[in-house]
């Protein structure tokens, strides 16, 4: 048993005897009245063993007749105090000061827990001069102020407090021992103690030796009363607030670690965030270790046989100086054995305090290489805070002191969690905007065209910046749609919103231009088209935001041939046009409505380009600057398409430069064409009559044509897409007919056109009809086919390869 301080006067054995007295009687009583617990000091006050009275009724043990009524009524109270007298086990009577609480029993209901300090009565602990030595022995500064608000009295406490004994102290007002506001402050109110009899709150800091300027010490005056009642004299205690600065302090880095950590979508910086803001406000080193994440962050984390301790370190901190050792190494691959309390930690999914007393704490650290920076920075404690959000282990965090002489308490724990936590879930959110963005922007780019196709009419360059912003890749697109005739369409498109979303629905928009396109609607109506199926998309999106509504497109079309270029546009900016003598202008396109209005129409305009000219075609992401108007930003762009080069990349590399000074918040889609012309010499047309009997002069027309471009070889082919195309054209066509011949580069075009706008059917024909295989025979020998409309007539067309002719 341990031994108390033996007081003043005593011999040690008459201490022993007060200790072996001061012993507590407990027992268990059932609400039914039942004992159901008993203690060995039970057992020494009455007697009785614990066999002899669990299980059988409390009742017998009461002396006095009818001593439980007073219980009965403490039932509805939930705790009873008084003197009851017991049966002892020799018969003799013994009565008890007793303290009994209702409390719930270890399965079902409740029951009373009666307490009896068996030893404890008055005179155990009362002999004369323990008050004195309480007053004095107590570790909180008192001290006693007479009537005249002198110091009578003073403890231990109060003398190191103020750095004076108690002698020298004595006569003296507070403000003439310590000179301060506060001590002013507290004489005010000692004089209100005196003049009220109420207990005063001095709350300014106390002015206590060594407390520094940030104080931390707090006191109290309460009255102290004679006979009558007369306030006598003040007793002044002070007490220190060093746990309410350490609170503050906390709530203060929580506060700042809301600000701080998590201010990017990078995995690094976060980790190194957390590292920054714990040093030296809560710890001294930090090192941030993450783990390989599963694929997908729905996955739960792997269970405690499988957890992998194979982590990376990503960031670490130190108050120690740079190079100060492996403390500062970030990048290599940690391994933390089975057991060790990282292990432990991670396999728990909690957070643990170490130090150096902890045997296990201390192998780990003298065994792994991978603790040497504990070792070497002799840091004596150590957090280990497994980061953990939605379920998934994403890491450790570890956080050490070493110049700081405290250990860790449990508030620097939940401090630590509570700052992991917050990482855990920066870094979660940084590694799903990573993935979220790795598979959207792999979707657009499956989405965007890979290489623009090779034709005649435009030389073509392109770029494509993605958004570097939280909001994620956007649903910008270009396109470059070869057409019949040797015309080219150029697309450039920008849908509403960002992420997979938009990017799905930019593979749907584009898909349907190039559909559109396929059926040579003009600009116009190809852009109603395309507002319809934004309609319908939206529709779609049942609960959700719309998609596609607001969505921008540019749609032109040039012909080679007539250097005509036919142009709508849909909410988008208009293109730019640089002249070959670096004249910059914008084309006055009607605006139109954004798709996905409806209901309202688009016009179309058609333009002459010189031969050499360039259309610039872009995305409003390349004129939305940070600083700056719109105006200026088009003057930056002006300039640089005003100098000419050679290479149409130079040209898009020059426009990126000039408009950019940092990452796009916008998706950019830029795409550049400059303007060829087909000469006219690779160019042949004729009008003929609607008679049966002109198809062997077209086809003579035909192959007159072919020798005088040295195609003598395909004569055959085209005679006979030639009869068929005339052919058709007289007999369900109307006149005017004319057949018209391109040559590009390693592509022959024939085109017959009437004006009839009745489109042709291709159609298995019977074995005894005499017709029905023209189109047929068409499209076998035909690399592509198809008809194209006017606004009168129509034109049949068809485009045979001459590679290997």
């Amino acid at each position: 048993m341990e031994r108390l301080p033996t007081p003043p006067g005593e011999r040690p054995e008459e201490a022993d005897a007060v200790v072996e007295a001061a012993y507590t009687a407990t027992a268990t009583v059932s609400a039914q009245g039942v004992v159901t617990g008993w203690s060995e000091g039970a057992r020494r006050l009455l007697g009785y063993e614990s066999s002899q009275v669990v299980g059988g009724p409390a009742g017998r043990l009461l002396a006095d007749e009818g001593g439980g009524g007073e219980w009965d009524e403490a039932a509805g109270r939930g705790r009873w105090s008084g003197w009851v007298g017991l049966r002892h086990q020799d018969g003799r009577r013994v009565r008890l000061g007793v303290l009994a609480h209702r409390v719930a029993a270890g399965g079902q209901g409740v029951e009373w827990l009666v307490v009896s300090a068996a030893g404890g009565g008055p005179g155990v602990l009362g002999g004369e001069g323990w008050g004195d030595q309480a007053f004095a022995q107590a570790p909180c500064p008192f001290a006693v102020f007479d009537g005249g608000l002198r110091l009578v009295r003073a403890n231990a406490g109060m003398e190191r407090a103020l750095s004076f004994a108690e002698g020298e102290m004595r006569g003296l007002r507070l403000p003439e021992i310590a000179p301060a506001a506060a001590s002013e402050e507290a004489e005010d109110k000692m004089r209100l103690v005196f003049e009220t009899g109420e207990p005063q709150q001095v709350e300014g800091s106390f002015p206590v030796a060594g407390s520094g300027p940030q104080g931390g010490w707090s006191a109290s005056l309460a009255p102290l009363t004679g006979p009558g009642g007369r306030v006598r004299a003040v007793c002044l205690a002070v007490h220190h607030r060093a746990d309410e600065h350490l609170v503050r302090q906390r709530m203060l880095l929580l506060n700042d670690a809301g600000a701080r950590i998590g201010t990017s979508l990078d995995i690094v910086h976060t980790a190194q965030e957390l590292a920054d803001i714990a040093v030296p406000r809560l710890a001294d080193h930090v090192v941030v270790d993450l783990c390989d994440l599963p694929q997908h962050a729905e996955e739960p984390a792997a269970g405690p046989s499988g957890r992998p301790l194979a982590m990376h370190r990503t960031a670490v901190r130190s108050v120690l100086d740079e190079g100060s050792g492996p403390l500062l190494t970030v990048g290599e691959t940690v391994v933390y054995p089975e057991p060790s309390p990282v292990a432990e930690c991670l396999e728990q999914e909690r957070g643990a305090r170490y130090g150096t007393a902890d045997s296990a704490f201390a192998r780990w650290v003298a065994g792994d290489p991978g603790a040497a920076w504990i070792r070497e920075t002799g840091t004596h404690a150590v957090m280990v805070v497994p980061m953990r959000t939605r379920g998934i282990t994403l890491g450790v965090a570890l956080f050490g002191r070493s110049r700081r002489a405290e250990p860790f308490e449990v508030d620097d724990l939940w401090l630590a969690e509570e700052l992991t936590a917050r990482a855990a879930a920066g870094i979660h959110n940084a590694r799903r905007y990573t993935r979220e963005r790795t598979t959207t922007m792999t979707l657009q780019r499956s989405l965007l065209p890979h290489s623009l196709p090779d034709q005649a009419a435009l030389e073509v360059a392109s770029r494509y910046l993605p958004a570097g912003s939280r909001a994620g890749v956007g649903g910008d697109w270009f396109d470059v749609i070869p057409l019949s005739g040797a015309r080219v369409a150029l697309v450039v498109g920008d849908v509403v919103g960002h992420g997979i979303r938009a990017s799905a629905t930019m593979g749907q928009l584009r898909t349907a231009v190039r559909t559109l396109a396929d059926v040579d609607l003009p600009p116009d109506e190809l852009l109603t088209h395309l507002d319809d199926l934004v309609i319908r998309l939206s529709a779609d999106e049942t609960g959700a935001e719309s998609a596609g509504i607001g969505t921008t497109c540019l749609y032109a079309v040039y012909d080679p041939v007539s250097r005509r270029c036919t142009l709508a546009r849909a909410g988008h900016p208009p293109p730019a046009v640089v002249t070959p003598d670096a004249a910059v202008y914008l084309l006055d396109v009607p605006p139109g409505p954004p798709l996905g209005l409806g209901g309202l129409p688009f016009e179309t305009i058609e333009t002459e380009l010189p031969e050499d000219s360039l259309i610039v075609l872009y995305t409003d992401g390349l004129l939305e600057a940070r600083e700056g108007d719109i105006d200026e930003a088009l003057d930056r762009m002006f300039t640089a398409l005003a100098h000419p080069a050679s290479a149409l990349d130079t040209i898009c590399d020059r426009v990126l430069a000039a408009l950019l000074t940092h990452r796009p918040d916008d998706d950019i889609a830029l795409l550049i064409a400059r303007t060829r012309v087909l000469d006219t010499d690779r160019v042949a047309a004729w009008d003929l009559a609607s008679d049966p009997a002109i198809v062997s002069e077209a086809r003579q027309h035909a192959t007159g044509q072919l020798a005088a471009w040295g195609l003598t070889d395909a004569a055959f082919i085209t005679e006979l897409i030639v009869s068929e195309l005339v052919t058709n054209a007289i007999r369900y066509g109307r006149p005017p007919i004319q057949m018209r011949m391109i040559h590009e580069n390693t592509t022959l075009i024939c085109e017959v056109s009437d004006s009839s706008s009745t489109t042709p059917h291709m159609r298995r024909a019977r074995t005894f009809d005499e017709g029905g295989r023209g189109l047929l025979l068409v499209a076998q020998l035909a690399e592509r086919w198809g008809t194209r409309h006017a606004p009168t007539g129509k034109t049949i067309w068809a485009e045979q390869s001459l590679t290997g002719v």
